[in-house]
């Protein structure tokens, strides 16, 4: 069996199908082996934590119990929030200050707590063991003149001494990867900023006004698409696009792909591997204009060459006439 156990999350199986689906098919197109946790259930994510720690505590433990019963080494999932809450309980349940927290979830449980156990996010799995280099080598399709901006959300990375990868304040994976399938990743100076999250239901108005933010930097840094690894953003900056634009500058149309979707596309993979149908906001006028913008660039790159071979013609003629004659 893989060492490396799949978690895939509630969202995953439900409205955020497309992020599952397009990222096993990524996994399995750059050679990464993985197997589902065996009778997996929710983790608790977002709500149980404001409900009670130790709850959450143990629904995240008991998968990782089921990890480890499973002999799995690592546990990878695409959601952030999956991976707060499996990594949290991890490292809680091993202080060995707060034994009283352990003895909780462990009742709860109605056995023994798991033993440590690696989590990580997808994005992590494919940047440290396949690489920039590595994707770049597969890509089949390259994302040419598609202009991104990176959009990790405001817990893929953070608090550092929990998520322990890349920088809390700058991540660079998603970037280098999309990088390496060609595309043109744009500064974009609000990749882990807040969308809101969960706040979409008992404050409508705050999530609006944090996922405008979002939308109106990518529109100012020239993005064609918001490549995003989260469930939660996707939702809020996609399927609730009407209600955010309502609090924006501007109506922006600009499509929010998962990472896993665009990188499908630059290997070749089939379109029943990404389901960019699920999309709320469709990516084919970004790829269009991506593609028309290329072919401008093709022609003015070939007019300078045209240019540049008249100008050497010219000088060779110049050249040639003010030869002496022998």
């Amino acid at each position: 069996m893989s060492a490396l156990g799949y978690y895939p999350g509630c969202s995953q199986s439900g409205t955020a199908a497309e992020y599952d689906i397009s990222t096993r098919a990524c996994m399995r197109a750059l050679g990464v082996e993985m197997a589902d946790v065996p009778d997996w259930t929710c983790c608790g994510s977002t709500p149980a934590h404001t409900v009670d720690h130790h709850l959450a505590g143990a629904l995240a433990a008991r998968n990782l119990l089921q990890a480890q019963a499973a002999g799995f080494e690592r546990v990878a999932t695409p959601c952030p929030s999956c991976l707060a809450a499996l990594k949290t309980a991890d490292h809680r349940l091993a202080d060995p200050a707060d034994p009283a927290y352990k003895a909780e979830v462990e009742r709860l449980l109605g056995r023994a707590a798991p033993a440590p156990l690696e989590a990580v996010s997808t994005l992590q799995v494919l940047f440290e063991q396949v690489g920039p280099a590595g994707v770049r080598q597969r890509v089949a399709n390259p994302l040419t003149g598609l202009r991104v901006a990176c959009y990790y959300g405001c817990i893929m990375n953070r608090p550092p001494g929990l998520m322990a990868f890349d920088d809390p304040e700058n991540p660079v994976a998603m970037d280098e990867l999309l990088s390496a399938c060609g595309a043109e990743v744009v500064d974009f100076p609000f990749k882990t900023e807040c969308c809101g999250a969960a706040f979409g239901m008992p404050r409508l108005d705050v999530m609006r006004r944090l996922s405008a933010r979002i939308l109106d930097m990518a529109a100012s840094c020239g993005a064609d698409a918001i490549a995003v690894a989260c469930p939660l953003c996707q939702m809020n900056l996609d399927l609730r696009r009407g209600q955010v634009n309502a609090a924006s500058r501007q109506d922006i149309q600009i499509p929010v792909p998962y990472f896993t979707q665009l990188m499908g596309l630059a290997l070749g993979l089939p379109e029943a591997d990404l389901r960019l149908d699920k999309l709320v906001l469709p990516l084919a006028p970004a790829l269009a204009a991506a593609e028309g913008r290329e072919k401008a660039r093709e022609k003015t790159r070939e007019a300078e060459r045209q240019a540049k071979a008249a100008a050497k013609a010219t000088a060779r003629t110049s050249d040639k006439e003010a030869t002496p004659c022998a």
